[in-house]
């Protein structure tokens, strides 16, 4: 088929002449001569060859039989390969072929053989060619070649261009003695047993070991015979390092191919010291996968000897942190083994200058390990300095950092300060603030947004008074880190529903009793509510009682009992007194309600519940002296009433009992 678009000028045709078998024509592929491109199809046939059939035709074809210097380029490709390229290109140009004049030809010719008798740029097995086919374009009047017709600007540019190439040769022929390398690391993996998947992963996190052992295969291109090939040096390179024995032992001690990768291309193909270093990890009780995070977080522990990291051990042990605490203390905070020995014990003594003892210093560093490393002494102290703010002294510093160690892992200017304003605005002052640090340290490190102001927006939607969230929230700190859904409301609901609490009273009984929100609802709530409607006392009254007195909730039953069963057989009162004074069991039994009860009984007076138990002893003693007084009174005054109406024929009888007194006449 190519010969229908391929054709040579012949004298019957100037333009065209078909040959039959393209097959035959085998151009060399090699060649450097030029090709001649034909006006009206894809024509290739060397340029010495037009020339001599030029000349037989004759001056008399015209420009029918010359050809456009432009078109001639230099053939780097065969006939075939270039003809099929011009022949599918889009829009192939429609020149005539014709030549100037025969001295540009030959000074074209000289040009071109100057060109080529250059030597190629230097190469090497594997590289790839920057050589491109070079193209010609018609630049000017005369016929000149872009490519050949450079000016000195143009040069200047080709040699930059000449530097980049090489750059980008060199960077070429790296990357493919890299993958060389890779590959021949995934065999010697594959020849252990180890699976394909795994061998491929871990060479991917195994870059810099990788360069290493390329290193290392070039360096002994020296020392090694001369036919030693590179794949046979970098074998011999991976056998000395034992990689994959060391692979296989890092895998056994549950470390991840990530952390393999990462910790052997660290180690700067010093293998032996890092196999001594996971011994020694693992004799301070660093177990499973915390090897390989400890290893991988902190590459200064790869450079570090056994015998400084003893050091920062037995110190820590010295002040308090238990040997087996250790492990879990380095697994969380690796950092720790990377201070000196100066920075450590500066770190330690912050602490220890706070008041704390080597017990609680311990304890500390278990509870949270980043608080001794993992943040800046100026950093550590300015939150002390803020937390002194809220009036706690350095002691009472200390102990809030050996309770919540936590506390050093929050940002002043991003958790604290937002935090402090928001309860300013709900009312709490700095003393509120203080009880709500000090009893429920948490609270300063959880999120304002998405923690603290959905549970304050729900106490304002069931009623509670905005000046009663603030004394709520400082007398019960530990509802800012409950659940909404799964503990403040379920309580919620409970009291409305099963206490008998009005719906339009719920916010009085949270905001007076928010302990509510953190008892449990099966093991306290509805079992003191069973309880009471058991005593035979209306949902109604019950709920009644409740808003009255929100704490009748909260107490066990072992309290409730004794104090029902003194006021009912006892002191014989009716149940309507309980209902109507719902503190009386607020009070203490033993302390309270007895001794009370028998001085009302010796002295024969009567009090409510209500007068009986709520003021103290003095006024309560001055309570009674009253009623006797009125007594007192009333007796005299009855008998000065009867002696005053007697008359001397009167008798007055007294009955023999002492209290009874009766009046006879005659």
């Amino acid at each position: 088929m190519f010969s229908d678009c391929l054709a040579f000028p012949s004298p019957a045709n100037p333009k065209f002449h078909h040959f039959t078998n393209y097959n035959n024509h085998k151009p060399n592929t090699l060649s450097t001569k030029p090709l001649i491109i034909s006006s009206s199809c894809c024509c290739c046939y060397t340029h010495k060859e037009h020339r001599k059939r030029s000349n037989e035709e004759g001056e008399g074809e015209g420009d029918a039989s010359r050809v456009n210097p432009a078109l001639v380029v230099t053939r780097t490709q065969n006939a075939r390969s270039m003809a099929t390229v011009l022949r599918l290109s889009p829009s192939p140009p429609i020149l005539e072929p014709s030549f100037s004049n025969s001295n540009s030809n030959s000074n074209r010719d000289d040009e071109r053989e100057r060109l080529l008798s250059l030597p190629p740029p230097p190469t090497f097995p594997g590289s790839v060619s920057s050589q491109r086919a070079r193209s010609t374009t018609p630049c000017d009047g005369n016929g000149d070649l872009a490519s050949i017709s450079l000016s000195e600007g143009a040069e200047t540019s080709q040699n930059n261009d000449s530097n980049m190439s090489s750059m980008v040769m060199l960077s070429q022929a790296l990357e493919i003695r890299r993958e060389a390398t890779s590959q021949l690391l995934k065999e010697a993996m594959k020849a252990a047993k180890f699976s394909i998947t795994y061998s491929e992963n871990l060479t991917s996190h195994m870059a810099g070991f990788v360069d290493h052992i390329l290193i290392e295969a070039a360096s002994m291109k020296n020392c090694s015979p001369s036919n030693s090939p590179f794949s046979a040096r970098v074998k011999s390179c991976l056998n000395n390092s034992g990689v994959v024995p060391l692979i296989r032992w890092l895998k056994h001690n549950s470390l991840t191919y990530p952390q393999i990768g990462k910790i052997i291309s660290l180690s700067a193909g010093n293998l032996e010291t890092l196999k001594t270093l996971v011994e020694w990890l693992k004799s301070i009780y660093v177990r499973g996968r915390s090897i390989g995070v400890v290893l991988a977080k902190e590459e200064v522990i790869l450079n570090r000897n056994t015998n400084e990291l003893d050091d920062i051990i037995h110190y820590l042990e010295t002040n308090g942190v238990r040997r087996d605490w250790t492990g879990f203390v380095i697994s969380r905070c690796p950092k720790i083994l990377s201070f000196t020995m100066e920075e450590l014990k500066s770190r330690v003594n912050f602490y220890l200058e706070l008041g704390m003892d080597e017990k609680d210093f311990g304890t500390m560093v278990f509870d949270y390990p980043k608080a001794l490393g993992f943040f800046s002494l100026e950093e550590m102290n300015s939150k002390v300095n803020y937390l002194k703010e809220f009036g706690l002294g350095m002691e009472d510093v200390g102990r809030l950092l050996a309770f919540k160690p936590q506390l050093m892992g929050c940002g002043i200017e991003e958790r604290w300060k937002p935090l402090v304003k928001y309860f300013y605005y709900l009312g709490i002052c700095r003393d509120g603030m203080k009880r709500i640090l000090t009893m429920k340290p948490m609270i300063f490190c959880v999120d304002l947004e998405s923690t603290i102001a959905p549970k304050v927006q729900f106490l304002q939607d069931i009623g509670v008074r905005e000046d009663a969230i603030g004394s709520a929230l400082v007398k019960f700190p530990p509802l800012l880190t409950y659940s909404l859904y799964k503990k403040i409301r379920p309580v919620v609901i409970f009291l409305i529903t099963k206490a008998g609490v009005p719906r339009k009273d719920i916010g009085k009984v949270i905001g007076l009793e928010p302990q509510l929100l953190g008892c449990s609802i099966a093991g306290k709530l509805d079992v003191n509510v069973k309880y009471f409607l058991s005593l035979g006392i209306p949902f109604q009254s019950l709920g009644e009682m409740i808003v009255d007195f929100p704490m009748l909730l909260r107490y066990n039953l072992d309290v409730l009992r004794p104090k029902y069963r003194y006021l009912r057989r006892i002191m014989v009162r009716a149940l309507r007194d309980l209902i109507e004074f719902p503190r009386f069991f607020s009070y203490s039994l033993e302390n309270r309600i007895i001794p009370r009860h028998k001085i009302l009984v010796e002295n024969r007076i009567n009090f409510k519940l209500r007068y009986m138990l709520v003021s103290p002893d003095s006024e309560f003693n001055k309570r009674v002296e009253a009623a006797l007084d009125r007594r007192r009174r009333f007796e005299s005054g009855s008998m000065s009433h009867t002696n005053h109406n007697s008359i001397s024929s009167k008798e007055v009888t007294v009955s023999d009992s002492p209290e009874m007194i009766t009046c006879s006449s005659e």
